[in-house]
């Protein structure tokens, strides 16, 4: 194929129609609804199918996105479904949620000179992901089983990630989870209108093809520990994906009132225990007409989303930096925007006041203003003498961020590090022979496709401790003694051969 130039590109992406804000507020209905074939083909014709892809490199999974696309272009779908998930197990999943624009869009060379928007590389990963699941495709090759059993804690993007890799390379794995359903953050993070439950459902049935079994509300360190795994229930390996999920506050006075909750509880209550659909679901979630959310990330903004769905007349983000410091997608904040939430820039709350009857009524905050850079680069907020002022508030919402969960921690032996966080080597080995972590609970809150690239790292770093290759050749296990970097066993073991080195 001809390498394209940028002038004979179309010059817009794509549409990709959403629904109106005005409708979108009032249900739980999906927002963006995704490409149809003309407009699909139309943005593969974007791509310039560089020689040199830095968009591969963007990639936590390293995906080989001229690859897919190029067999896109040819009306070859499944073809380029079966390439793409050589690096990725949830298309449909990372499609919508991934944060391309820091990732592979934003090193796409089309979009290089600002004046074009790059290739909508996730939007084409969705359109296929989705045509996969509506069409029944599914990529499973023969696998030579090996006499294996890892047990895998957590159901969330590592835990999956990993237990996929496993399952195909011949280990009988099972995976964990602490709630009633799998999926993890997918699951109870990410409302409907951004990540659909049929979708989690759907890939989440293509790792349990696999043969991976799933073993719900069973709550890994209090019903056992890891120790228990490897030993009385014959474990040889044990993977811990478990998150972030346990929320942070300020200490602010008033914090104990009735109404302040966190972003968790509340993604949680209405994601996981439906309390969209209350009175359907007993899942009450009465937040008042006026709610206010800390916090201008990911959560945040989703945590306001839910609010104005579920009622609240207003709703405010209460952010102590700038617009230009907002940690959320621009696509989110957009949408937030479009939908009327209310934002207050350089405005930090402290104190939540209340009533006789122990609930809130008032937020109080300060102004701020920026000032010197602080250890993160971004200049820090400080507050403005005499600018205290109030504002009435039903419901209170914290989204500044999570903590790990502290029960692994609590029920077995692992080194944590001083902030709770599992202490892993290069390889994601903890201080326990044969058990592995990765995703948040080792790096703290990230994305879906870093925890999922954690998980694959994992796999391999267990496969190499059990002296198993994917092709099911057994060689020396590494506590055996054999040396080698984990890095240079991934591309193997990863099946990249398509990947186009630099």
């Amino acid at each position: 194929m001809a390498r394209k130039t940028i002038r004979s590109i179309p010059q817009q992406r794509a549409l990709m129609p959403v629904q109106e804000p005005e409708i979108r507020a009032k249900n739980f209905d999906e927002v963006a609804l995704g490409f149809d074939v003309p407009n699909a083909l139309l943005e593969c014709e974007r791509c310039l199918v560089c020689p040199q892809p830095a968009c591969i490199e963007g990639c936590p999974v390293n995906i080989d996105i001229p690859g897919f696309i190029t067999r896109m272009i040819k009306h070859d779908y499944q073809g380029a479904y079966d390439l793409l998930t050589d690096s990725t197990l949830l298309p449909a999943v990372c499609g919508r949620v991934c944060p391309q624009e820091d990732q592979c869009e934003g090193v796409c060379p089309v979009g290089a000179g600002g004046t074009l928007e790059p290739v909508a590389i996730g939007r084409l990963e969705r359109w296929l992901g989705d045509r996969a699941i509506a069409e029944g495709w599914r990529k499973v090759s023969h696998i030579e089983r090996q006499p294996f059993r890892v047990g895998i804690v957590g159901s969330g993007p590592a835990g999956m990630a990993c237990a996929a890799d496993l399952a195909k390379a011949g280990c009988k794995v099972t995976i964990f989870e602490a709630l009633h359903e799998p999926g993890g953050v997918l699951r109870y993070g990410i409302p409907e209108f951004r990540l659909p439950n049929s979708v989690v459902d759907a890939e989440i049935g293509a790792i349990e093809a696999l043969g991976v079994e799933i073993k719900c509300n069973t709550l890994v360190g209090r019903l056992f520990t890891i120790e228990q795994m490897l030993g009385e229930m014959g474990y040889d390996a044990v993977f811990i994906g478990t998150g972030a999920g346990s929320p942070r506050f300020m200490d602010l006075p008033g914090e104990g009132l009735n109404g302040v909750l966190s972003a968790n509880e509340l993604l949680t209550r209405c994601n996981l225990m439906r309390a969209g659909q209350f009175p359907a679901y007993d899942t009450p979630l009465g937040l008042g007409k006026r709610v206010a959310v800390i916090g201008a990330g990911n959560t945040a903004m989703d945590a306001m989303r839910v609010s104005l769905r579920l009622g609240a007349e207003e709703v405010h983000c209460i952010y102590r930096r700038t617009e230009t410091e907002c940690p959320a997608r621009k696509e989110e904040l957009h949408h937030a925007e479009e939908e009327g939430i209310e934002f207050h820039w350089l405005t930090n709350p402290v104190e939540i006041l209340g009533d006789a009857n122990g609930n809130v009524r008032t937020l109080r905050c300060v102004r701020m203003e920026l000032g010197d850079p602080d250890a993160s680069g971004r200049r820090s907020p400080v507050v403005v003498p005499g600018s205290e002022f109030d504002f009435e508030a039903d419901t209170v919402v914290y989204a500044i961020g999570t903590s790990p969960n502290p029960i692994l921690g609590q029920t077995s032996k692992l080194k944590l590090d001083k902030r709770g966080y599992i202490q892993c080597d290069d390889r994601l080995a903890t201080s326990l022979a044969g058990v592995y972590a990765g995703g948040d609970i080792v790096t703290g809150a990230a994305t879906v496709i870093l925890a999922m690239g954690a998980g694959r790292k994992a796999a391999a770093s267990i496969k190499r401790y059990l002296g198993i290759r994917d092709s099911g050749r057994v060689y020396a296990p590494e506590h055996a003694g054999l040396d080698g970097s984990i890095f240079g066993i991934d591309l193997a073991e990863r099946n990249f051969t398509h990947v186009r080195l630099i």
